[in-house]
């Protein structure tokens, strides 16, 4: 199947041969190097790290693995057991701690788990530290702690009381109002910690709550990643329950996608721009998200007198240019809502008691807020090449013909049009660019997309 080593974390398929999947000598290899580089890196003896897992099939086995290997590094371990991605980010800080590892390959299928590593902020360790445990995982330089030193493991049931308070507490999540209004909620969590944490939380808001696939059984009912075309069931039983709305997250629960009122996607770029929406109406600053995002939301900013960066693809890259920005609000397109207040991590309950906040005082249905954003639509292609074609040249052939429109080279190649635009990055491991645009009908973008296929195969 396959093993991905990243700069971000190791993923893979569980199973299979040592080095070419993900396996429990490559867990255990890929653990003691982020625990060895933490032990060289920090100034102090007892190092602590929390663990927090997502509740696919593999899940109980990698946490043992992890763990255990924690412990004969002389790591002590605090284990939050079934978690979630923003949950494990917050309570890194919250127990000082030195670090985490969360157990969870996201929009992943089943077959599918890995390691994302954590720094003590409970923040994704960057390129150059992702780098550095890379190459300790290659050369396999362990030294383990003898019986005497080694660590010491304790669990936490309490994880997801925390991290629920913290959003109740902030000033910008108005749980009276949310309450006022008596939400009728639908959540689609695909078999997964979500349908823990989501709704305990919408319940403290005071909503009433329809479960869909909230067993946190992992098995996942239908395709993970929250598409159109894997929420037909949350669609049609939003209809049916006359619900307010329907909320859809990931496995890990670090994108949040919503359903109207009518079963129609609010669409998944469009909860960030929501959020965006009533956080710049109450404060100025700038909102943040990476290049292939969608323009509605530098729209919205703009028309409340803010302003708008878009970084590169990644969220580490988002997360950065938000402290350089000192951003009121950052994300992805892809249902990430990071909302500095709280933590710097993707964080769909947070997103959930926002964008709650902001329906209730708008006064509107899902729908009919939804109708106050401009309408984008956007497109994915892609052109493989020879591997003898230099992509790099050929995308800087690219910014040359566009050199008169608005271009950004922050990564790959972004041509801002004045009604649409496309952005060309190329695949670190095959000679393709992939080809991302948007437009004002979902014609004009794959148009666009086709244009820009026939303009690179001209240059060449």
């Amino acid at each position: 199947m396959s093993l991905i080593k990243s700069i971000s974390g190791i993923r893979g398929t569980i199973g299979g041969k040592v080095d070419e999947n993900l396996t429990p000598l490559d867990v255990v290899k890929f653990t003691s190097a982020f625990g060895t580089w933490l032990q060289n890196n920090k100034n102090k003896k007892d190092l602590t790290l929390v663990v927090g897992r997502d509740a696919r099939i593999s899940g109980s086995m990698v946490n043992s693995l992890v763990t255990a290997t924690l412990q004969g590094l002389g790591i002590n371990v605090v284990d939050l057991g079934l978690s979630t991605t923003p949950t494990v980010e917050v309570m890194v800080p919250e127990l000082n701690a030195d670090g985490g590892i969360i157990l969870t390959a996201s929009h992943n299928p089943k077959q599918w788990n890995a390691l994302k590593l954590l720094n003590e902020k409970g923040e994704f360790i960057n390129g150059e530290n992702g780098a550095d445990v890379l190459a300790l995982a290659e050369s396999e330089h362990f030294n383990y702690a003898e019986v005497d030193d080694l660590g010491k493991y304790e669990t936490r049931d309490d994880a997801f009381d925390i991290h629920i308070k913290k959003i109740l507490d902030l000033p910008m999540v108005d749980a009276e109002a949310i309450k006022a209004k008596k939400f009728k909620v639908v959540v689609d969590a695909v078999n997964s910690t979500g349908g823990i944490a989501i709704p305990q939380l919408l319940e403290e808001l005071g909503c009433e709550v329809v479960k869909l696939y909230c067993e946190p059984n992992g098995q996942f009912p239908h395709n993970p990643e929250p598409l159109k075309e894997h929420l037909g069931d949350i669609c049609e039983l939003v209809k049916k329950e006359k619900a307010d709305l329907g909320i859809v997250v990931d496995p890990d629960v670090d994108r949040l996608a919503l359903v109207d009122e009518n079963g129609e996607l609010f669409g998944e770029e469009y909860t960030l721009v929501a959020v965006a929406d009533y956080l710049l109406k109450n404060k100025k600053g700038s909102a943040i998200s990476n290049l292939s995002s969608s323009r509605a939301l530098r729209d919205v900013a703009r028309n409340l007198g803010s302003e708008y960066f878009a970084s590169a693809v990644g969220e580490v890259n988002v997360v950065t240019l938000m402290k350089e920005k000192s951003a009121v609000i950052g994300g992805e397109g892809n249902g990430g809502i990071i909302y500095p207040d709280l933590h710097y991590g993707r964080d769909s309950l947070v997103g959930v008691a926002l964008f709650l906040t902001h329906l209730a005082k708008e006064n509107k249905t899902v729908s009919e807020l939804r109708a106050t954003y401009p309408s984008y639509f956007m497109g994915k292609k892609k052109i493989e090449l020879t591997p003898d074609i230099d992509v790099d040249v050929l995308l800087t052939k690219m910014e040359k013909e566009y050199q008169n429109e608005e271009i950004s080279t922050v990564d790959g190649v972004k041509i801002d049009f004045e009604k649409n635009w496309v952005h060309l990055r190329k695949s670190n491991t095959e000679p393709i660019i992939r080809i991302y645009t948007e437009a004002f009908s979902q014609e004009e973008a794959d148009q666009l997309g086709d244009q820009m296929i026939e303009k690179i195969k001209s240059l060449i």
